[in-house]
């Protein structure tokens, strides 16, 4: 189940949406975003807090800590339900829209009685919209494209959630009487960045002791369909659930057919049909006499088809079976060869935790090296001074290799200018351990000035690694348009990493940008870009998107040896 901490943080934010879209105080919409934020990156259970511990949460005041209170015992918030009630519910939908702010929400139902999407998108194409102020061509037009992200992310959810919930519903089946095996499968256990249902294996001699748990589980809202051979529920977030129960002797045959892709199972169909075969969920059989060849194991599976076992994260018919058929399938990097973690962030800037506590959290799970990257001074609202971070360096050097002997990095998230520039000059940029650089604005510069201005940041030969590259927001922002091979070739030719942003919302690169990058010879850093302790967490899902773009660990620079790492720092492969 999720946590209680992400069930107040969710609350809260819809909170701050409501008081913003009824034209409530801005200020105590702001108030309850931070403390959303705080509540959601906070360590501990806060289920296991009285009121005045969740004061010493920051931003959390007497009036919030009252409130979260209150929901933790009864289950509701009153302000919200007050708040909720006061607005038609395709309002609130309105706010799902990205480019589409609480206000501007506002405003169209006010003023023209729009309560839905779909009546957005029907006054936007019939012009509807030409004469309220504030509604240009260019806004209605980055309404249109919302809409469009909105409806293309349909009933998808995001990875991290997904997992959450496969995770809970494993771990409950898994304890059911019989129960041999069980797992999750799909596009979840191929790591896709959002999973439209979740396939859930069993492997037991009878079924239904499992279908009636599955059915009874907390998560259950809705059962869809209950059989023998397959149950499907709905969750409270409307994500399905296909439970199946298999005989254990065809769990790797069922794992194998259940996780997919679509296109690999066919080319594994299409070698089996050649050999003489027949391959589905229950094995592996010789067709002429129906007696099955291998069907316990995956690797049982793959190997009678003439192919080594392949990892989940490649099985998208991308080269993967021919690669395999050549003995040329890549180890993929893992979660075990990360040593250290190359982007973070502290309550220095827009952080939750102090720089004691994301080390010592580091260390416990257990890096080799760790690098703190607070935001330089470029981003304003962060309040940033040339003595701020000196003082932090000061502090990272005093606890270097005091923590499990782990080594620690001083380095800085740099913003990228509209023409390339970087904040601070040469001379103090020659001060850090690493340097990362990130676009936080502009994103609608033309395709070659946006081209010109992550070239310039490569070239600069303090930049050592560039964050969150294309800047997309899944479901929410795309991509910023640039002419990206010649940015991966710019990178391969300084010497300039490329991060795989493990941010769960970010996952940036995506794996098909990392496939086209590693092709130009590009370096990568797969980095947790934690604002909080809990978010450090979050390498597992950067460590997928890497696995789908096929990366070793010699093409990450953070599965390397501190000495290596260093050279690489200092020389950028090429200075």
């Amino acid at each position: 189940m999720p946590r209680p901490n992400d069930e107040v943080e969710a609350l809260l934010r819809e909170y701050a949406d409501l008081v913003a879209i009824t034209g409530g105080d801005a200020f105590k919409a702001r108030a309850y975003e931070k403390a959303a934020r705080a509540i959601g990156g906070y360590p501990a259970d806060i289920s296991t807090l009285d009121a005045d511990g969740l004061r010493e949460i920051p931003n959390v005041g007497r009036s919030i800590a009252e409130k979260v209170i209150e929901y933790l015992r009864t289950g509701a918030m009153a302000v919200v339900e007050e708040r909720r009630a006061r607005i038609p519910a395709g309002v609130r939908e309105l706010i799902a829209i990205p480019t589409l702010g609480p206000k501007k929400a506002l405003r169209l139902y006010e003023d023209l009685h729009i309560s839905s999407v779909s009546e957005l998108a029907a006054a936007i194409e019939a012009d509807a919209l030409a004469d309220l102020k504030g509604f240009g061509e260019k806004t209605q037009d980055n309404i249109r494209h919302g809409i469009e992200l909105l409806r293309r992310a349909g009933a998808r959810v995001p990875l991290a959630s997904a997992l959450d919930t496969a995770e809970e519903i494993v771990g409950e089946l898994s304890g059911v009487r019989g129960c041999e095996r069980c797992a999750y499968a799909g596009s979840l256990r191929r790591m896709r960045e959002t999973v439209g249902d979740l396939d859930v294996l069993v492997a037991a001699g009878r079924s239904a002791p499992f279908m009636a748990a599955l059915c009874e589980l907390p998560v259950t809202a809705e059962v869809v369909a209950r059989g023998t051979k397959k149950t499907s529920v709905r969750t409270a977030r409307g994500l399905q659930v296909d439970l199946r129960v298999v005989p254990p002797a065809s769990w790797g045959a069922a794992m194998q057919y259940f996780t997919g892709s679509k296109a690999h199972n066919i080319r594994t169909r299409t070698i089996a049909v050649r050999l003489g075969l027949k391959l589905s969920e229950y094995g592996l059989f010789d067709t002429g006499s129906g007696t099955a060849v291998a069907s316990r194991t995956e690797e049982e599976v793959y190997a009678r088809l003439g192919l080594p076992w392949i990892p989940p994260t490649l099985r998208e018919d991308r080269g993967e079976i021919e690669a395999a058929l050549r003995g040329e399938l890549p180890r993929v990097v893992t979660e075990r060869d990360i040593r250290g973690d190359l982007h973070t962030h502290t309550d220095l800037t827009d952080g939750l935790a102090s720089l004691e506590a994301m080390v010592e959290a580091a260390a416990a799970r257990g890096h080799a090296y760790y690098a703190v990257t607070d935001h330089a001074p470029g981003l304003s609202m962060q309040r940033m001074t040339e003595e701020k971070i000196l003082a932090q360096r000061e502090r990272v050097r005093e606890l270097d290799g005091t923590r499990r002997r782990m080594r620690l990095l001083h380095g800085t998230e740099l913003n990228i200018g509209p023409d390339g520039e970087v904040d601070w000059p040469a001379e103090f940029l020659a001060g850090f351990d690493l340097c990362v650089a990130s676009l936080h604005s502009h994103f609608d510069l033309g395709r070659g000035a946006m081209t010109r201005r992550l070239v310039r940041a490569c070239e600069n030969p303090y930049v050592h690694v560039i964050g969150h590259p294309t800047t997309r927001l899944i479901g929410r922002r795309e991509g910023v348009d640039a002419d990206w091979d010649e940015v991966f070739a710019a990178c391969a030719r300084t010497g300039t990493a490329l991060e795989v942003n493990a941010q769960p919302d970010r996952l940036d690169l995506r794996d098909e940008d990392i496939l086209r990058a590693r092709e130009h010879g590009v370096r990568f850093a797969v980095n947790s870009d934690a604002h909080s302790v809990p978010h450090l967490g979050q390498l597992r899902f950067g460590v997928g998107t890497a696995q789908r773009g096929w990366l070793t660990p010699d093409d990450v620079i953070n599965t390397w040896p501190l000495a290596r790492l260093r050279r690489f720092l200092r020389t950028g492969g090429r200075r």
